[in-house]
């Protein structure tokens, strides 16, 4: 192998600027180019959420380049979702029966910042901000980039190139222009809900209004709102909510309507939101949707990772987790396949992509979780076992567990198992058997299930 070649990476958010450190510890000389401006200059409006659940998976990244323990000082440990139903009493659901299972609040600007500072560090890592990707040629690695300061126009040869560049990624775009060649195929699924930002501000004295050490979740049927805290005290709400219908974004459009909206559904909040109708229109509507694509490499010399590859929606919070994990993968498939990039990324392809497929699926899956079961009767039997389950047996661990805190085990894998035991617990729940079974021959059979 040798050290002197030149990878291209376009874009520079969390996995790109991750993989970047990654691949320059590794020796290779990384050439980044992010189409926005500096974030550590000037603000950047990134169009996402500032909060992120960084978990297991994240973090084994985050220590492979030696980040983790700074960064874990930049997050708050969410122990469960502190569910608040519609006329009820709030509960704590915690994620696991074991106390060192958490997930931790962290800002996306923060985090980016603190990559981008590690690759500066770096004297084999070259940084392009307002370096808009406008072409690629895939056979050869070229990449054409314009300068959004100057408008000039400059062409870069590398020995790869790797798109981290995000749901709308012209590296893929790329990719599907070669359709025939590549047998390219692509999906894009929008959900019929979008999402608007509204927060909490903090205390006089800089404390937290609200449990600081959980994930709010407001379920009300077909719409929701969550709250992550932040380390200066205030909280981030994100409104998931359907665009159509007689509450909808769509039809939210007056101060009167939105005001008799939030006092019928979210009355226990508007003592912390005064402000609310200013940040309700101030706020745009985002969209949520899940981006599935193959192939993932072209010609051996262009790959896509990340959001670029796989784009889901944020309901188990492993999108960025997900992104990370692949810069780990693809550090392990070097370990193997080093000097030989076709090899790694053909490799990479076909270990992730039935993964991260899994991984978009149950998203989809906990978005309904969320919005509409985590406070019904029999689902909350179902986690209250899993909690005494978790506490008795250390070798069990629910679906949300073993997708979140297992990292060791693939997505795939967790979720075929984690389906199976929710089915199993459900129809234990269901049926009124969880009076009837102790807790061993519950485990009994759920031990059943993980050797078959």
């Amino acid at each position: 192998m040798n050290k002197n070649e030149k990878v291209i990476i376009i874009g520079a958010g969390l996995c790109g600027t991750l993989l970047a450190v990654r691949l320059a510890q590794r020796g290779y000389q990384v050439s980044l180019h992010e189409k926005r401006s500096d974030m550590r200059r000037e603000d950047v409006d990134v169009g996402r959420s500032i909060n992120l659940a960084l978990s297991n998976r994240g973090l084994k990244a985050l220590e492979r380049v030696g980040l983790k323990d700074a960064i874990m000082e930049q997050c708050i440990p969410m122990k469960g979702r502190m569910i608040h139903p519609l006329g009820g009493e709030k509960f704590l659901s915690r994620y696991s029966g074991r106390d060192e299972d958490y997930i931790n609040s962290v800002s996306r600007g923060g985090l980016n910042i603190a990559l981008l500072d590690e690759a500066e560090k770096l004297p084999n890592i070259q940084i392009y901000f307002e370096s808009d990707c406008t072409g690629i040629n895939l056979k050869e690695a070229i990449a054409t980039f314009k300068n959004n300061n100057t408008g000039e126009s400059i062409e870069e040869k590398g020995a790869v190139v790797i798109g981290t560049d995000g749901a709308g990624s012209v590296v893929r775009r790329s990719m599907m222009s070669k359709t025939t060649q590549l047998l390219f195929n692509y999906s894009q699924n929008f959900l019929r809900h979008g999402y608007k930002e509204l927060s909490i501000n903090p205390t006089d004295a800089g404390g937290w209004k609200i449990e600081k050490n959980a994930l709010h979740i407001f379920p009300r049927g077909q719409f929701m709102i969550i709250a992550l805290p932040n380390l200066d005290g205030s909280f981030t709400l994100t409104m998931f909510h359907p665009f159509e219908g007689e509450i909808g974004f769509n039809n939210l459009n007056t101060k009167e309507k939105v005001k008799a909206f939030f006092e019928e559904y979210f009355p226990e909040l508007l003592p912390y939101i005064p402000h609310y109708l200013e940040e309700f229109f101030e706020n745009p509507v985002g969209t949520l949707g899940t981006i599935k694509c193959y192939p993932w490499q072209a010609f051996g010399k262009a790959l896509l990772m990340g959001d670029a590859s796989h784009a889901i929606v944020p309901f188990y919070g492993q999108g960025m987790n997900a992104s990370f994990e692949d810069v780990t993968v693809f550090d392990e498939i070097l370990d193997q396949y080093e000097g030989d990039w076709a090899k790694v990324f053909y490799e990479f392809q076909e270990v992730r992509v039935e993964n991260t497929n899994a991984i978009s699926d149950l998203a989809i899956d906990n978005f309904t979780e969320m919005q509409d079961r985590v406070d019904d009767e029999d689902f909350m039997k179902k986690r209250k076992l899993e909690m005494q389950l978790e506490q008795q047996f250390p070798d069990y661990y629910s679906k949300y567990s073993l997708v979140t805190f297992k990292p060791e085990l693939s997505y795939d894998l967790a979720m075929k198992l984690g389906r199976a035991q929710d089915e199993l617990l459900l129809k234990i729940c269901t049926n009124g058997d969880v009076e009837k079974l102790s807790l061993k021959e519950i485990h009994q059979q759920l031990k059943h299930l993980q050797n078959n």
